[in-house]
């Protein structure tokens, strides 16, 4: 074969620093808008981002040619970035360390975009970081 093909769609998952609901409601589109054409302009076109206050969901395509932690390194870090310099919030806007990143089938799509998509629904049932553990223990990860 002399061409490479890959349709590698992901959903990534990170917070604020220490959780601190830092993302109001009255910036969120902001925030969310410069995420998603910094990750267009990766490579990684973006099929939906929404979160809470203290967290941020995204799926994406990624770029075969970049690794997820050069991807959420970039992001991450400009979006602070556009966040402070922005004067968004009166706080120092930061995000944590690490992240969680998951592949998405073809098969699964749908159901990752709608869960991604009623996020406030969800957390009036379960705050963000019972619903990171539920990821980490579906996806096997962690304590065993």
């Amino acid at each position: 074969m002399s061409q490479s093909f890959t349709k590698l769609w992901t959903h990534v998952i990170w917070a604020t620093k220490n959780r601190q609901e830092l993302i109001d409601y009255s910036i969120e589109k902001k925030l969310y808008d410069f995420i998603c054409q910094d990750l267009t302009d990766l490579g990684c076109p973006v099929r939906i981002i929404n979160g809470m206050p203290d967290h941020v969901h995204v799926l994406f395509l990624q770029n075969p040619q970049k690794t997820i932690s050069d991807i959420v390194k970039q992001i991450k870090g400009s979006s602070s970035h556009f966040m402070n310099e922005g004067e968004f919030i009166l706080e120092k806007f930061a995000w944590q360390r690490g992240f969680a990143a998951f592949s998405v089938s073809e098969s699964q799509l749908d159901i990752v975009f709608n869960y991604i998509k009623n996020q406030k629904h969800h957390h009036l049932k379960k705050n963000g970081q019972d619903e990171f553990d539920d990821f980490v223990k579906l996806h096997g990860l962690g304590n065993k």
